[in-house]
């Protein structure tokens, strides 16, 4: 049975963990942390520092700063964890990066699967069809989202650059320059409205042919099941930092 702590168990995306998890058959949720005063199934601390027991992973969708508390204790414990809290810095990035080397930890940009897999069929398009065709990117989120572009518009954008034989420069605004386009442009587009929860259009435009890859969210949910099965996959790792691209490695070969 995995044994799991939840961060940011009371959320939005903590409280989906949560449902996933006791829809698990092989799953224990083993304690939550959240600064939010409500009653669970399951033991609530407000910090990892007042928990005094171990569990077999975490999962945190919770704040950026947590992240520094949840560190330590992972660190110290040799607890594997799965980040999926946006919004974090450099300095806590690299943060990851060092506890890493002692502990397992599964840290992406997306949790969701099938955008990773996106990001790989991208990665394998742009290295047959960089530098014929014209690429661009347009991301579609909800009217609530402040940051533009999305953090898997910029990763997609990373797969296309990390397969293509030039130097790609990424663009978000061409109506303030007039000129034509580049051929190692990599155009970015955002798009806010309604309810949204996110869409992503890899567009590779050649002579007379358009391929587009997509991928579209219809819930939030995703990213929470994403999460779960990157729980049960670094669990029994011991250190290292793993993204979905190992997952899917494990899954399927491209």
């Amino acid at each position: 049975m995995l044994k799991v702590i939840v961060t940011g168990c009371f959320g939005y995306m903590g409280r989906n963990v949560c449902e996933l998890l006791n829809a698990e058959k092989d799953c224990v949720i083993a304690a939550g942390v959240d600064i939010a005063d409500r009653s669970a199934d399951f033991p609530v601390y407000k910090s990892f520092a007042e928990i005094n027991g171990k569990a077999d992973v975490i999962i945190d969708f919770s704040h950026p700063s947590c992240l520094e508390g949840m560190l330590d204790y992972a660190v110290k414990t040799k607890t594997p964890v799965v980040i999926a809290t946006t919004g974090l810095n450099e300095a806590q990035k690299n943060a990851i990066k060092e506890a890493s080397d002692k502990v397992a930890i599964f840290f992406t940009a997306n949790m969701s699967l099938g955008v990773n897999l996106l990001s790989a069929l991208v990665k394998k398009a742009a290295s047959v069809l960089g530098g014929k065709f014209d690429i661009e990117i347009v991301e579609k989120h909800h009217n609530k989202k402040i940051d533009a572009p999305s953090g898997t518009a910029l990763m997609l954008a990373d797969a296309v650059s990390e397969a293509v034989d030039f130097n790609a420069e990424y663009v978000y605004d061409r109506h303030s320059v007039r000129k034509q386009r580049d051929a190692n442009e990599i155009g970015i587009s955002s798009i806010r409205g309604g309810t949204i929860v996110g869409e992503h259009d890899v567009i590779f435009a050649g002579e007379d042919e358009v391929i587009t890859l997509s991928h579209s969210a219809y819930s939030k949910r995703v990213f929470a099941a994403g999460a779960v099965n990157a729980a049960k996959f670094i669990a029994s790792k011991d250190f290292g930092l793993y993204s979905m691209e190992d997952m899917l490695s494990d899954i399927i070969s491209l």
